[in-house]
């Protein structure tokens, strides 16, 4: 089977370029209003709902939720109700979510999770298939590089996406910084915080317990307003695309009829028949697992514990920032220089912070540590958001949405596997699982570039 398809789309593109752009636009504004309203309850979960580890495992249980969804839903739904309709259906799911951290018990967050689980697989894929789509077409109105127009979409897109840790953190840390009091922890209770904090043990940590229900309201109140705009930012903005015609009617009849199973079997052809896929799965999981760590255990064992939940929010705007510069800059400049030197900055700028965590002492009055920790994270993962999305699109142009619900599938089993231990292990050994998965994910992508690069060369003597 080819890894991918050098034609261009017969169809011509129906969008001038200001539609292209402003649709761009549109798709980024509406997923930062709903992840500003996630990504920051997310990253509250583990400090906010940890009796019982409820935030991490109803966390867990969403990622394993999206991973069954994305088994089946995804082509599916895409195929029957367009990338808009999709969106639309699948971002209530997170409004539902938000409304159930107002009373967050097993009753109300797992069915929440369950729910937001299923509608992820389709938000993202449809999401993925909708730049792509744009890209390919921004590139044949400009006649430039359809590789480099994904690239510079995608770095556009998770730009804008990742200020939601700039607005979300804000709110939180603004609300939670109101204490009735300014108590200190002990030093003997602070050197059992970072690498060395194990969930299970009880540290008497008053930097650990819970804000003023008041102020849990009001922090839940703006980011349910959050989602819902994000949602209705798509129900009335965004434009519907249609799928190219001509591989509508190369496909089998009733291929995406209705019959889940057809569905399953298209996604598990394309990890069976794509080698590519298979050397990806590592690289596609940690993406999950940093994610989770650093939205779970740095924000918990590093930052709550050592300074206090109302710096949880600080710390991550800082992250925030980095993120969406990096992940703008990242997406112009791979045009010049390519993939491999951001995979290896990753490999470098990752690497080095989570041995840094490893060995490093948090000190309350060092601060400053805390947030230059959270730039380099950033910096990190803008590379890996945004040039594992930008590699899939490129590698596996020709069945997007297979390509990127797989995407979802693998980096969701890597969040599954972070959340789900996270109330178990302590934070030292999950830092051993994020460093395993980021050397052998980077050196079987290294695997991917090379065998890519060759099958290119090969490809372009025959055409001599």
């Amino acid at each position: 089977m080819s890894e991918q398809n050098d034609s261009e789309p017969t169809m011509d593109p129906p969008m001038s370029k200001r539609q292209i752009l402003k649709n761009l636009i549109i798709l980024s504004s509406s997923f930062l209003f709903l992840f500003t309203a996630f990504q920051s309850s997310q990253n509250l979960q583990s400090s906010l709902n940890k009796a019982e580890g409820l935030g991490t495992v109803t966390l867990s249980t969403v990622y394993a939720a999206s991973v069954l969804s994305g088994l089946l839903l995804p082509p599916l739904i895409i195929h029957h109700l367009g990338c808009k309709w999709s969106l639309v259906l699948s971002m209530p799911c997170y409004i539902l979510y938000m409304a159930a951290n107002f009373y967050p018990v097993w009753g109300t967050m797992l069915p929440a999770s369950v729910l937001l689980g299923v509608g992820a697989a389709p938000l993202w894929a449809a999401k993925c298939t909708y730049l792509t789509q744009i890209g390919t077409w921004y590139a044949k109105l400009t006649n430039t590089d359809r590789d480099d127009a994904i690239n510079r979409f995608f770095g556009v897109f998770f730009m804008m996406f990742q200020t939601s840790q700039i607005w979300g953190n804000l709110v939180s840390s603004a609300v939670f910084s109101l204490r009735k009091n300014n108590t200190t922890v002990d030093e003997t209770v602070i050197i059992n915080c970072g690498a060395k904090y194990c969930p299970t043990e009880d540290y008497n940590n008053t930097n650990l317990d819970r804000p003023d229900l008041d102020k849990i309201y009001t922090v839940c109140g703006v980011y349910l307003a959050s989602a819902v705009i994000g949602c209705l930012t798509v129900v009335f903005l965004l434009d519907q695309i249609a799928l190219d015609k001509n591989k509508e009617r190369d496909r089998k009849p009733g291929r995406h009829g209705g019959d889940s199973v057809r569905m399953l079997w298209e996604i598990v052809k394309h990890w069976k028949d794509s080698r590519y896929q298979k050397l990806l799965i590592p690289l596609t999981v940690y993406s999950g697992i940093e994610q989770a760590f650093f939205a779970g255990d740095f924000t918990k064992s590093f930052v709550s514990c050592t300074i206090g939940i109302w710096n949880v929010g600080y710390v991550m705007i800082a992250y925030g920032v980095t993120n969406a510069s990096c992940s703008l800059l990242f997406g112009r400049l791979v045009h010049y220089v390519g993939h491999v030197p951001f995979f290896v900055l990753a490999l470098i700028v990752h690497g080095g912070t989570q041995i840094t965590l490893l060995i490093w002492k948090p000190d309350p009055e060092m601060t400053s540590i805390f947030y230059i920790l959270a730039c380099l994270w950033g910096t990190g993962d803008a590379v890996i958001q945004t040039q594992i999305n930008a590699f899939y699109g490129y590698l596996f142009t020709d069945k997007p949405e297979t390509a990127f619900a797989s995407y979802r599938i693998f980096e969701s089993a890597g969040f599954i596997m972070s959340f789900g231990y996270s109330s178990f292990l302590c934070t030292d050994i999950k830092i051993y699982v994020c460093l395993a998965f980021l050397v052998v994910g980077m050196a079987q992508y290294a695997v991917v570039e090379i065998s890519h690069r060759r099958s290119d060369v090969k490809t372009a003597r025959r055409k001599m």
